[in-house]
């Protein structure tokens, strides 16, 4: 039986607006255009190194986030950001751009006219709820099916633009000029019907009907899940949990001679118009460059002591649970250890879930966080001796 999914911040700890944690602050950088410089990915890694853990998570909705930043260092941190071009002007204007990309983009494609016609108009968007995103998965294929957007454009299942609602299996077709006309319309229908209540567009329309001519068009169907590999002139890592070492990953940009670096859901990132390739490189340093690597299915978020809403340690029990478990895994299988019932790191289903619980762990199989646990209060030793999903 499933439980009600449990409180949440309404916000997201953007480079303007930290928050506290159990290691200190976090700050999230929300990449222009979701991407970052090799110079500005190079200087990334410095402030990581200079004030904060060391470390650089890819979030779920493919941003970068320091986090172990003392209260001291905030100021100084984002000076330096500002200084890197990573961070809008005006506060209002970065706590809006909650937009995601598909990471293939090339210049004047229509992903990128949409994305930067769209991030031209933030000023003039109503204001939304601070976690409400806006996906552009207008690619080659679809593949923004693992981010937690509102809204996207997407293209159709027989070709032409689409905006679809999240929570709705139907969409509204387009024509390329009546893109950010029909966003504002969307989002004044999701105000006007009440959906700052919800604060999320998939749970106000569990209560709400969209209007039937937004109900009209299927979209394309989502490819299979992008994976580690060459693609053309780029190169698509993979880091285990999320977590980039700086020193490691500044290393790599410049082995690589990329460009510049995408993040993109399922922890990956892609490393743009990259001269030499350094595969070796990357699994040396310890980054995901298969895909059959059992780390991409296995979700952990930094858990106790690093957060401060975490009862039990995570990424600890999760590689040994990946050593154990992870050959197992079938395409498609997930396994997640959550240091809450929030469920951060994988707000859904798994096929395998451990939530820590005053120090131990609740275990569900095939549901989320906040569901209803089959078993409670196991400890690692319990979990350990687990010989099947």
């Amino acid at each position: 039986m499933s439980a009600a999914a449990p409180r949440v911040r309404g916000w997201c700890p953007g480079a303007l607006r930290p928050m506290l944690s159990g290691d200190g602050v976090l700050m999230r950088v929300r990449p222009m255009l979701g991407e970052v410089s090799a110079v500005a990915m190079l200087g990334l890694c410095h402030l990581a190194r200079r004030h904060g853990n060391g470390l650089i998570d890819l979030t779920s909705r493919a941003n970068l986030q320091l986090r172990g930043v003392p209260e001291g260092d905030v100021s100084a941190l984002t000076d330096g950001l500002r200084g890197l071009g990573l961070l809008d002007a005006d506060p209002e204007i970065e706590s809006r751009r909650n937009i995601v990309i598909e990471a293939g983009w090339r210049p004047g494609d229509l992903s990128h006219s949409l994305a930067s016609e769209l991030m031209g108009l933030l000023g003039d968007l109503p204001k939304l709820p601070g976690k409400f995103g806006i996906a552009i998965d207008t690619g080659a294929t679809a593949s923004l099916n693992m981010i937690s957007a509102d809204i996207a454009f997407e293209l159709a299942e027989h070709g032409g633009l689409l905006l679809r609602a999240d929570g709705a299996s139907l969409g509204r077709r387009l024509h390329r000029s009546e893109a950010m006309d029909a966003l504002r319309e969307m989002l004044d229908w999701f105000l006007a019907s009440g959906g700052l209540n919800a604060g999320r567009m998939a749970r106000h329309l569990r209560h709400a009907k969209l209007p039937q001519e937004w109900l009209e068009t299927a979209p394309r169907a989502f490819a299979a899940a992008p994976h580690p590999g060459r693609l053309g002139a780029d190169l698509i890592l993979g880091a285990a949990f999320g977590g980039l070492e700086a020193a490691s990953l500044a290393q790599l940009v410049e082995a690589t001679g990329a460009r510049a670096l995408r993040p993109m859901p399922g922890r990956l990132f892609r490393l743009i118009g990259v001269s030499q390739d350094a595969t070796e490189t990357a699994r040396g340093a310890g980054f995901v460059t298969t895909a059959d690597d059992p780390a991409l299915a296995v979700h952990a978020c930094p858990g106790a002591p690093h957060c401060a809403q975490a009862e039990a340690g995570t990424r600890a029990l999760a590689r040994k649970l990946c050593d154990r478990l992870g050959p197992q895994l079938r395409p498609g299988q997930s396994l997640h250890v959550s240091g809450c019932d929030k469920g951060c790191a994988w707000p859904r289903a798994a096929d395998l879930t451990l939530v820590g619980r005053n120090g131990a762990y609740d275990l569900l199989r095939n549901a989320a966080p906040w569901d209803t646990p089959e078993a409670r209060a196991l400890t690692e030793t319990d979990i350990l001796q687990l010989t099947e999903f």
